[in-house]
Parts: C-alpha cells; structure tokens; sequence
C-alpha cells in the first residue's frame, strides 16, 4: 500500500472526527470559564479574552509578560470550521440520499461563519432617553472621543471628533477641518479626578478648569455596571507653533473646556463615542410593570416616536422586553431605566451578518428533516408487506 504524503496525512487529521470532538470539548471548556470570568471582568471583555480571541493569555502579576495558555474560542472555531469543510468534501458522498446531511453541513459552516462576521462588524451602542427628549444618536461607553466643536454659530455647532485610538497614540492630530492641531500630551482610560494639594506636582494644564485639579492613573473597569472616567490632556497648537493652552479633558468634568480663536468660539470635550444617526427617537411614555403585590419587574417598555426624514417614516414604536425595533439597519432592545421610570435606556446594535444565525437554523432544520425522512422512507420500504 501506497504510503500517504504529508499533505495527505494533513488533510485526514483536519476532516477527522477526533478533531471535531476535541474541538468542541474545548469550546465547552471556553465556554465555562468565560461564564464565570464574567464576574470579574463584565460580559464584554470576558467574550473578547475567551471566545473572540485566538488565544487565551495570563500574565504573572506585577509582570508586563504574557503568556499563552489556552487556544481561544476564534482558534477553535476557526479550525472546527476547517475541520467540518474538509470533512463534508472527503466523507460524505455526493447523492440525494446524502442530500440532508451536505444541507446540515452548510447550515453548520454559516452558524461559524457568522460568529465571525459578528465579532469583526457588530457594533454595539446605547440610547439614553428621557421622556419627552428626543436624540439622533447613541453612544458606546466603552470607547471615548475628543469633540471639538466650533460654537459660534448660536443655531448649529460644527463638531469633529477625534477617535481614542489616536489620543492613546500620544501623537500630535491633524484634522483637515481644524486650523489647529491638537497634541496629545497624556491619555488615561481610567482616571480619579481630585482638587490639588499644596503637596502635589506642579499642573502642566495651563488653560481651564484643569489647573486646579490632579489626575491619578487607575486601572481601566471592566464591570457591566461600572463606567471609566477617562483623561487626556490636549495642547492645540497653531501652524505657525503658537500654543492656545494646555487642557484637562474628561468626560468626568461637567462642561467641555473653550476658548476663542480669530473670533470664532471653540469648544473641546471628551465623550464616550458618538454613532450619528439620520433619524431621530422621542421618548413618548416609558413603563415599568410589576407583578400585583410584588416587587418583581413583569415588563419593561418605551413608546418612542420614530422620525426618518429620508424614508418619509415617522410613528409610533413600542419596544419592549423580546420585541425590538429594527430601523435602518439597526436593533433597538430595551435594556435598562433610571430616574424613577422616567429614562429609558435602549441598547443599539448594527450587526449586517444578524440574518446567518437564523439561516443556518433554517438549513440544519431542513436537512435534519431531510435525512431523518430518507431513512424512514427507506426504512417503512424495505418492511415486507
């Protein structure tokens, strides 16, 4: 018999079935540890370090090394869907009697392939609203901007934000919009904001209120209920060199940091990123039901307006506990309240891969019907009569 080449023996070991089951042993495992990991770290990073991630790292303490430990869930999906290819094209014979089972295949491979589009395109926001008050966009908490912001006009402020992938770059930012240019003198995820001491260093903060006020490091929060008040101190600097000042910004101050250049009013913040949408909602009644003589919630809703100029819409939507709006290509869950029920707030999410999961539900119903029905027809057709 002749021997296999290496290649050969590559390809038996990604289609085996061995393969399969370690795999999916291992997502069991991820599976269990980021459960229980999300007490500590919040849903969010947890998903990110353990299923999203192609490896799993650990870092002694006090220590910037790090070290692979485990392959993570984005490794092992990735191969498990190497291993499910491989497997339908060398295992499975090409006929109708096999049909159901090449079509559960396929509904297998879009589930994975859809994870995968999710985990690199969906976007997650959220919408703070009181009733009465209407907004146009939604933010994500986790990822911070510098707004500047040309006020003068008293109608309309022109705003251009600066992503905090920049600001942690600590590089001078040059924005075509801007007649000056904004450095980065330091950036903090997370930050305690205290009033000095005669005993503290002497404040680089030249401009505003950041003068009178100590930024101390802290480790970036990962809770669910928990929010980073991050810092970053920014010099904008005309093209000829010339400093308009050095300022604190933080999204922990209560009002953005100004200053006035040929006349023209300037404004700089820094927000929890912004996703500008062309419509708007408007908090018409938020409610809060409880089961009769309990305190235990039995639904959560909010009747918002919702006005798109470009699609001509504009009605009434209610959006309540697994029943979303979906508009323009965004979902709109009810996730959370405050101020005595008068605030609702309203997770947004923009995943374009959000019909492959139900595709491929679809397709492993399909195909399980399929196979099941050819062998009880082949099996009620061979009984003698």
């Amino acid at each position: 018999m002749r021997p296999r080449s290496p290649f050969g023996r590559l390809i038996d070991a990604l289609s085996s079935l061995e393969l399969a089951i370690a795999c999916l042993a291992l997502l069991m495992i991820l599976v269990v540890v980021c459960t229980l990991a999300q007490v500590q770290l919040g849903t969010h990073l947890a998903v990110e370090r353990y299923i999203r991630a192609s490896l799993v790292w650990w870092s002694p303490e006090g220590s910037a090394w790090r070290v692979p430990v485990f392959p993570g869930g984005g490794l092992v999906g990735g191969i498990l869907l190497l291993n499910l290819i491989f497997a339908q094209f060398r295992r499975l014979e090409w006929s109708w009697r096999k049909g159901g089972m090449w079509i559960v295949h396929i509904g297998l491979a879009l589930l994975f392939i859809g994870e995968f589009a999710t985990s690199f395109l969906q976007v997650e926001s959220m919408m703070a609203i009181e009733e009465g008050q209407t907004r146009g966009y939604s933010e994500d908490t986790r990822r911070m901007e510098v707004a500047v912001a040309d006020e003068t006009d008293a109608a309309f402020d022109d705003v251009r934000a600066v992503p905090d992938s920049l600001l942690k770059s600590r590089r001078e930012i040059v924005h075509p919009g801007l007649p000056f240019k904004l450095i980065v003198r330091d950036y903090h995820d997370n930050a305690a904001l205290t009033m000095r001491v005669p005993s503290d260093a002497p404040s680089v903060v030249t401009a505003g209120v950041g003068g009178n006020i100590t930024v101390r490091p802290l480790h970036p929060v990962t809770s669910d209920d928990e929010q980073n008040t991050a810092a970053a101190i920014v010099e904008p600097v005309l093209k000829d060199g010339s400093s308009l000042g050095v300022y604190l910004l933080s999204n922990g101050l209560g009002a953005p940091q100004g200053f006035t250049h040929e006349g023209r009013r300037w404004t700089m913040s820094l927000r929890a990123r912004r996703y500008q949408h062309p419509f708007s909602l408007t908090l018409k009644d938020f409610r809060h039901d409880l089961y009769p003589g309990t305190d235990i919630p039995k639904n959560f809703s909010s009747l918002v307006r919702l006005v798109d100029p470009l699609a001509g819409d504009d009605r009434d939507v209610l959006i309540y506990m697994n029943s979303p709006l979906r508009h323009g290509g965004l979902t709109f869950y009810q996730a959370s309240f405050g101020k005595d029920d008068t605030l609702s707030v309203l997770q947004v999410v923009n995943n374009p891969s959000w019909t492959l999961p139900y595709l491929s539900c679809l397709l492993v119903s399909l195909g399980l019907l399929w196979h099941f029905g050819a062998m009880l027809r082949k099996t009620v057709g061979s009984k003698p009569a």
